[in-house]
């Protein structure tokens, strides 16, 4: 479907909606839920790899390929997500240190290509969710079917609604 602006104003809405309960999962509750999608994802790889050739035309056997590249994703930042940790930082004067924290900031925006949509949507969905932030993404308009089916397992994996979000459809001229 073709989604305008107002949809991608209530996009972003249901994502600042999500947020602060996703923000407050710990760590290793997000981890489990990646590590979830992960699982889906490898279990429906072949009809992934499917809607990748019917989509763009990318030979079934590149399509499975990148599937497993977008699978890896999701399963690294599923790891990372355990490490957000914060870092104390020497500085120059002696009774002094640097804290940094690493915590949610909000709602991310991202938006990928049309050559390797299944990839591109991990590689920027998933760090996302791994730090406790919500995302509205928005695929190529030649692959939107890739992206939502990804939705769709990371759904089933216990990803809540509002947390991951897609617009679809060609911005008006």
């Amino acid at each position: 479907a073709q989604l305008g602006a107002d949809d991608a104003t209530k996009a972003v809405e249901a994502a600042q909606r999500a947020f602060p309960a996703w923000a407050k999962l710990t760590a290793k509750q997000r981890s489990n839920i990646l590590r979830k999608w992960f699982d889906l994802i490898i279990a429906n790889r072949e009809d992934l790899a499917l809607i990748l050739t019917s989509e763009q035309g990318k030979p079934l056997a590149e399509a499975l390929g990148e599937v497993d590249i977008g699978a890896a994703y999701v399963e690294f930042f599923a790891e990372e997500a355990r490490r957000v940790y914060g870092e104390t930082i020497p500085t120059q004067r002696a009774d002094a240190r640097l804290l940094a924290i690493r915590q949610p900031i909000g709602v991310c925006g991202a938006i990928t290509p049309w050559n390797f949509p299944n990839s591109m949507i991990t590689r920027k969905v998933s760090p996302a969710l791994a730090a406790g932030c919500t995302v509205v993404l928005k695929p190529a308009n030649e692959t939107p079917l890739s992206a939502l089916a990804l939705a769709v397992l990371a759904e089933k994996a216990g990803v809540p609604k509002g947390v991951l979000n897609i617009i679809t459809g060609d911005a008006p001229p």
